[in-house]
């Protein structure tokens, strides 16, 4: 039995622990540094073989070697030891790992010298590479000798083929004028969070007003829930101030350039005419979708924030009846009322008592005003239980008994005095 098959055969890299590709000791003589070359002699041991396409290309390696390529990003380390603890890192080469490398030219094609950056040059000068195609016409000539030029040992096709994807997305990426950066993460998330902390903080500013309403829609009353979140309107007005402040600089911020190599619209701008053009609309597009959107946030803001001052107009506070002096008038003070709406809610909730006859509400002095028949007494006890079952409470401020028509008359010239004195 072959003494080899009782042997561990490592396949992972020790640094990154992925697994690597078999490479023949002929390119670890070909390409480490010369003193640490020496120790692999000088025969001829390829390991390299005709792939049978027609191509003069190495295919790859069926058997172990007792060396393997480890070609992540992640680690230094280039060639180590199926059986043993030594390893090469990139230091040790004479030539760039282009596969390992994030940055830079990195050399994909060995024999033929194309890298990230030439495969990006022609992509900005043509809109696509020939990288590929020209390898595989060069590859029939004497040109090709992977298993000594490329750290793989291996055809370099398969690396090219990534290569041609890497450098479009850095394109994708890269080319906006100026090479202008997308936008740090951290700081979308910041204006995402200034927006979406706008509305919501502008719907809590507004809670005292609507959520009573609300809850009073299903039968429960708020007015507890109105009272204490009436105390904090004022907090939540700040804070909505704050994020929309916070929305609006991110949103019309200056933005940040930096010129880096391939810029298609500095020393492409003669090769490829339509760069500038092309980028500067996906530009304009992205900041003119954003500002809408700031604009639509700061309108739904100033929505809610001043849906206390106009939902009134909405509800409606009745069919336009007045109290007049002709009327028995009774002065209720109105608790739990937080808004204006508030005030239609009160006026309908009076107005549907028998008896009543207009009704007239002031938020401001948390008061109501009630006209009955002159002819009838006031009914109190409904009008208080009305504003029960509409989750307020009241106390009568004044009730006035039956007025004769004397006290009418007089009851008419005070409250034409009060009506100038509000003047």
């Amino acid at each position: 039995m072959d003494t080899q098959t009782n042997t561990k055969i490592r396949v992972t890299c020790p640094s990154c622990n992925r697994k690597a590709k078999r490479v023949s000791p002929v390119t670890l003589r070909a390409l480490l540094k010369h003193e640490f070359a020496r120790g692999f002699g000088d025969g001829d041991d390829s390991c390299c073989s005709s792939n049978g396409s027609g191509d003069t290309g190495c295919s790859s390696i069926s058997a172990d070697t007792g060396w393997r390529f480890c070609e992540s990003q992640d680690c230094d380390v280039v060639y180590f030891s199926e059986d043993g603890d030594r390893a090469f890192t990139k230091p040790q080469l004479r030539v760039t790992v282009g596969v390992k490398e994030k940055t830079g030219d990195r050399p994909l094609c060995y024999c033929f010298g194309h890298t990230v950056a030439s495969i990006k040059k022609k992509l900005l000068a043509t809109g696509r590479s020939d990288a590929l195609e020209d390898i595989r016409s060069k590859m029939k000539g004497p040109g090709c000798h992977c298993e000594t030029a490329n750290p793989s040992g291996a055809c370099c096709l398969g690396s090219v083929a990534k290569g041609i994807e890497i450098a479009t997305n850095e394109l994708e990426i890269a080319d906006l004028p100026q090479m202008e950066r997308p936008p740090n993460p951290s700081k979308n998330r910041g204006e995402l969070i200034a927006k979406v902390g706008t509305v919501i903080s502008a719907i809590m500013a507004s809670t005292c007003c609507w959520l009573p309403l609300l809850l009073l829609a299903v039968g429960v009353s708020g007015v507890g829930i109105a009272s204490i979140l009436e105390a904090y309107r004022p907090v939540f007005i700040v804070v909505t101030f704050g994020f929309l402040s916070a929305a609006f600089y991110f949103t019309y911020r200056p933005r940040h350039t930096t010129t880096a190599e391939g810029d298609c619209c500095e020393s492409q701008a003669t090769a490829n005419p339509n760069c500038r053009d092309g980028i500067s609309n996906r530009r304009l597009g992205l900041m003119s979708v954003n500002k809408v959107m700031l604009w639509l946030v700061t309108i739904l803001a100033a929505l809610f924030l001043f849906f206390p001052n106009y939902v009134g107009v909405f509800l409606g506070t009745g069919d336009g009846q007045t109290v007049t002096p002709n009327m028995t008038q009774t002065t209720i003070r109105i608790e739990g009322m937080t808004c204006e709406g508030c005030s239609a809610v009160v006026a309908k909730a009076i107005r549907k008592v028998s008896g009543v006859l207009a009704v007239e509400v002031n938020y401001e002095e948390r008061r109501a005003v009630v006209g009955t028949e002159a002819c009838c007494p006031v009914p109190d006890d409904e009008i208080l239980a009305a504003l029960k079952s509409a989750g307020y409470s009241g106390i009568m401020v004044e009730t006035p008994s039956v007025l004769s028509p004397l006290d009418r008359g007089q009851a008419k010239q005070n409250q034409e005095i009060v009506n100038r004195l509000k003047r």
